[in-house]
């Protein structure tokens, strides 16, 4: 085991970008208001999971199933579109989800470890040792611990206004993401 500090940083970095807690802060507390809790180490442990088995098992897992990385990235943008659409305009289109459950999906999956992780995580593998992309996804998802935590505190801070203009801001980007993912798997 070689770890390499350049690679760490690169993959953080790379991670960080793609899992987007602090732009996924509004839907979090969304969430969180839906449910009434969020378990935070429960999300980040089920999320560190699912990107674990992806790095090692994520093209044979899909080939198995007989799905391509493309057409699962496309169901993943679906799922982001439609929680984009709600944070904009202010409406429910999906379900109402159990409160022992909303930690796992939608928080875990497809929000912390969705497809464009998915596709990044395969992406990196083919260019970084795969003990520095595990050091990347440990040091992500402490940082994602510590935000789900303080979500209570973060909402606070902003208040209902700011946490109003938040929602929609991010949700325009979150739409943006998903477009862009479904085009970039599309082939357009």
């Amino acid at each position: 085991m070689e770890l390499n500090v350049k690679e760490i940083i690169n993959s953080t970095l790379i991670l960080f970008s793609i899992i987007d807690i602090t732009g996924n802060v509004p839907i979090v507390i969304s969430l969180r208001n839906h449910v009434g809790h969020i378990q935070a180490g429960k999300a980040t442990m089920v999320a560190f999971v699912i990107m674990l088995v992806f790095l090692f098992l994520g093209n044979e897992l899909l080939k198995l199933i007989g799905i391509d990385l493309p057409s699962f990235a496309i169901a993943g943008s679906v799922i982001i579109f439609i929680m984009a659409l709600e944070m904009i305009l202010g409406i429910q289109i999906m379900k109402e989800v159990e409160t022992e459950t909303a930690s796992i999906v939608p928080l875990a999956f497809p929000l912390l470890a969705g497809p464009g992780v998915f596709t990044t995580l395969l992406s990196i593998r083919a260019e970084y040792k795969v003990e520095n992309i595990v050091a990347g996804i440990i040091i992500n998802l402490v940082f994602v611990y510590l935000v789900l935590k303080r979500t209570k505190y973060i909402e606070q801070f902003l208040g209902k206004n700011g946490l109003t203009v938040l929602r929609k801001f991010f949700g325009i980007i979150l739409l943006a993401i998903a477009i862009k993912l479904f085009k970039t798997n599309i082939g357009l």
